[in-house]
């Protein structure tokens, strides 16, 4: 056997071995892996539930990013929805369909990023399955879980007219990474351009403004994945509304990028660039917004699901996992 092994040339029990130790419990179980099923506390009597899949060379490339990436950013892009629903990340479980030549160290350091991650967050990682795949596969999924504790859902449903859009985190760092990871840039000096390679390589999500809006209020809520302008139209859609973006409110943002990227880059990851995981919400205009939110634009009357800038409808672009 090589100082390294593959996935090949161990046995299931072994890999599991190897990386169950990264998996911490957090109290949520009431029976963790290792069985056929996990059983988990359900406090609050209901429970959010989503999933979410990344494939190498086309989520990611080994060339960009290391298994501590890959890790970070599917745990992210699932923690965020959970709290894009206005719940508290649970518990998480994870698929991994491989390579059998895949190295056992590369799932080894997931496991131990990925482990890492959920300690700090609270989460537990109660199980999941593994299958082996045709020569170059690598498929990661995660299924998570959270607990609304008493809350109601908070959907893309509620908007209404008048209300106020606005956003907790950043715009577009994540698509100026992706942006400068396409020109060859894989390392940068520049504080600009380095955030925005680290922000698409390990983003992180606001988790806690997602329970923030429901008891501030919000109508609408939901993750900023495909782009703002994509995801304001789901929300206006959802609604039967229509969307004004305010452009000068989204001056800074694009601004933040243009050393990293250009001017015209800049503002065209601040409206379309994908997988931010910022939260993006509804809230009525006669109270003022929670900590740590700011306005981009307004909830109007309108063809439901049309997004403007400044009054001037835009056209429809974002991140899809088909079209591209």
């Amino acid at each position: 056997m090589s100082e390294e092994p593959t996935l090949a040339e161990v046995s299931e029990e072994e890999i599991l071995g190897r990386i169950f130790p990264h998996f911490r419990p957090t109290g949520a179980e009431l029976l963790g892996p290792g069985d056929d099923a996990a059983v988990l506390a359900a406090a609050s009597g209901s429970v959010v539930v989503t999933t979410d899949a990344m494939v190498r060379g086309r989520d990611w490339l080994d060339e960009w990013s290391t298994p501590e990436d890959v890790a970070a950013k599917s745990l992210t892009q699932n923690l965020a929805d959970i709290a894009a629903m206005g719940a508290v990340p649970t518990a998480v479980v994870v698929a991994l369909v491989a390579d059998p030549a895949t190295p056992v160290a590369w799932l080894e350091r997931y496991a131990a990023e990925l482990g890492s991650r959920c300690a700090r967050l609270g989460v537990s990682v109660a199980g999941g399955d593994l299958s082996s795949a045709p020569a170059g596969t690598v498929m990661l999924s995660i299924t998570a879980l959270g607990d609304l504790a008493g809350r109601e859902p908070l959907t893309r449903a509620g908007a209404r007219v008048g209300d106020v859009l606005a956003v907790c985190g950043p715009l577009g760092r994540s698509g100026a990474g992706l942006a400068l990871l396409s020109d060859g840039v894989v390392e940068a000096d520049h504080p600009a351009a380095a955030a925005a390679l680290a922000h698409h390589r390990r983003p992180d999500a606001p988790l806690a403004a997602g329970p923030q809006a429901v008891s501030a209020g919000a109508h609408a809520l939901m993750d900023i994945s495909d782009g703002l302008l994509r995801d304001a139209a789901r929300i206006g859609r959802a609604s039967g509304v229509a969307i004004d973006l305010d452009s000068g409110l989204l001056a800074e943002d694009i601004a933040a990028l243009v050393p990293a990227v250009g001017t015209d880059r800049a503002r065209e990851c601040v409206l379309a660039g994908g997988e931010e995981h910022s939260l993006l919400a509804a809230y009525p205009s006669e109270r003022g917004l929670p900590e740590g939110w700011r306005p981009v634009g307004a909830i109007v009357a309108g063809p439901a699901g049309q997004v403007a800038a400044d009054g001037e409808a835009t056209t429809p672009r974002g991140w899809d996992h088909f079209a591209g």
